[in-house]
């Protein structure tokens, strides 16, 4: 998993709430089998104005010019704004996997859907929780100013604005651990690799029996 530590970016503002997990990535992509290729169709639906299937190639489709992330001022933007309850719906953790790969590295809001919320932090999307208040005013800077840049600092815990502002957030100390150093949940149990490795090692000098079962299945 990608270290989270200091991110600067362009900031695109997704201004609808109740954003759930079928809008991020319709259902008919789900059936991959695979961890990536999801970036081309994150908000298929509304990023475009043909019908979209798994497999198509992206140039050949019909991009809506009124979606937020097809305006040009916000190519490239890596800082998503969002209204409230972002992420609800269905369990699928590729909503991360697709707002990651499409380029996200964080996104603000007011509020997000418990298992969105807890499967971002797992692939190395942060996502920060401010009132409602503080992201409207946000949406408003946005708005006003193409360009718009924030500066997210883990570490330190604050927002940097364009004129030097900072509004501090909050992040549960073990989440904000395992995306300052990269680890998801395969991350933090390889790091005991040593204790596995000799805990089957004794397992298997008390139980030898159990190799012959192992290998006979």
């Amino acid at each position: 998993m990608q270290k989270f530590t200091v991110h600067k970016g362009l900031v695109a503002p997704m201004d609808r709430e109740n954003v759930d997990t079928d809008a991020i990535i319709p259902k008919q992509f789900l059936k991959s089998i695979r961890k990536t290729g999801f970036g081309p169709n994150l908000f298929d639906e509304w990023r475009y104005l043909d019908p979209g299937f798994p497999g198509q190639d992206p140039a050949s489709r019909k991009p809506n010019p009124d979606f937020v992330l097809n305006q040009p001022r916000y190519d490239g933007a890596s800082v998503l704004l969002a209204r409230k309850n972002f992420g609800c719906g269905s369990s699928r953790e590729h909503a991360p996997w697709a707002l990651d790969q499409y380029g996200f590295r964080a996104i603000i809001a007011p509020s997000y859907a418990d298992i969105f919320f807890n499967n971002s932090f797992k692939n190395g999307l942060l996502p920060i929780v401010l009132g409602e208040t503080q992201v409207g005013q946000l949406f408003d800077e946005v708005n006003a100013f193409p360009g718009y840049s924030l500066t997210v600092d883990l570490e330190r815990q604050v927002i940097v604005k364009p004129d030097g502002a900072e509004i501090a957030f909050d992040v549960q100390p073990f989440r904000k651990y395992c995306l300052l150093n990269g680890f998801d949940d395969i991350g933090l149990t390889l790091r005991q690799s040593d204790k596995i490795k000799l805990f089957e090692a004794q397992r298997l000098a008390q139980k030898p029996w159990l190799a012959h079962t192992m290998l006979s299945q």
